[in-house]
């Protein structure tokens, strides 16, 4: 299918990099913190541990240690960079952003560095919106970057919740190139946001500057999330095949945000994916919200599976409600 009469501005990924916290939590740790088995946590979210970050490992060091790692696999300096996107709903302070903080730890002075909160949906959010300012011709090398430190939000005392989630950051590099308008361009070649906010009480944080006055903790109706997110996902990844007239036989790999195995396989059946073509790191990471889903993208190149000119798409849901799908040529 041609996507364009004319050559188009595409935002091509150059490179991505990774960084987990060292500290790894089991299942079996939790058993001895929380009423609760490896069985039952495995049985229902696929979940097997997850990295914890260390006193004084912050958002924005997670962040910075992962951009790293992308310029290097880019072989780019940090200087040809004129915009960074940090998603993120677990900042160092409420203001200024991690981006900002990312921008300085690398000696960038130049161009612009946001955060974008779209919750688990953030890294999808926060591609669509550097592809906006590539694409437009306005800036030529992006940053975007999910990294969180969720484990600050948790009460480990809750044992619905605390098995679920950890800490993590994963990069890409996305640099304007010019493509001919038609699929067989690299880089992003589609992508669909969606949001309903009626869903607040569904999955949230019990706190805030102008509410509680303090961070407050997560709290989740896990059955309604669940019901919801299966159809919600398909539907934003079928608009977003019908905006490149590709199909899910024609994806090389599925990357989906890494929440609950049960809802990733799920998903992928309802609209007929083949299960050899998702890319799951859940097992291993747990939910690491906006990183989860350049995590298991840099799991994914790293270990030889995902190739330049692999057609990938991520998707991802998120509190508020948030979600949103894109497809890359690699």
């Amino acid at each position: 299918m041609n996507l364009g009469q004319k050559p188009v501005i595409r935002s091509v990924v150059q490179g991505i990099g990774a960084y987990l916290p060292e500290r790894i939590v089991t299942n079996q740790d939790l058993e001895a913190m929380v009423d609760t088995t490896d069985d039952w946590i495995v049985q229902r979210t696929g979940i097997r541990q997850r990295h914890i970050a260390a006193d004084g490992e912050t958002t924005s060091l997670l962040a910075t240690r992962a951009a790293e790692r992308a310029l290097a696999a880019a072989g780019l300096d940090a200087d040809a960079v004129d915009l960074i996107i940090v998603a993120t709903a677990t900042p160092d302070y409420t203001f200024p952003s991690v981006a900002t903080q990312v921008q300085a730890a690398l000696g960038i002075t130049k161009g612009a560095a946001f955060d974008v909160q779209a919750v688990c949906s953030g890294f999808v959010y926060g591609v669509t919106v550097a592809d906006k300012f590539l694409t437009s011709g306005s800036h030529e090398c992006a940053l975007v970057i999910g990294a969180e430190t969720f484990s600050r939000l948790l009460d480990w005392e809750d044992r619905t919740t605390c098995v679920l989630f950890g800490d993590g950051a994963g990069a890409v590099v996305l640099r304007s190139e010019t493509g001919a308008g038609t699929i067989e361009d690299r880089g992003v070649l589609a992508s669909k946001l969606r949001s309903d906010g009626r869903h607040l009480k569904k999955l949230y944080v019990d706190g805030g500057p102008s509410t509680s006055g303090t961070t407050g903790h997560l709290r989740m109706a896990g059955r309604e999330v669940f019901r919801h997110a299966v159809g919600m996902v398909t539907d934003v990844m079928t608009d977003t095949f019908d905006a490149t007239g590709l199909g899910p036989a024609e994806l090389d790999w599925f990357v989906p945000h890494q929440a609950n195995e049960r809802i990733i396989d799920a998903s992928a059946d309802k609209l007929g994916l083949d299960r050899n073509k998702i890319i799951k790191t859940v097992s291993l990471h747990g939910n690491t919200s906006a990183a989860s889903i350049p995590l298991a993208l840099a799991t994914g190149v790293q270990d030889g599976r995902i190739n330049c000119g692999d057609i990938v798409m991520i998707e991802a849901m998120g509190g508020g409600f948030t979600w949103g799908a894109c497809i890359i040529r690699w």
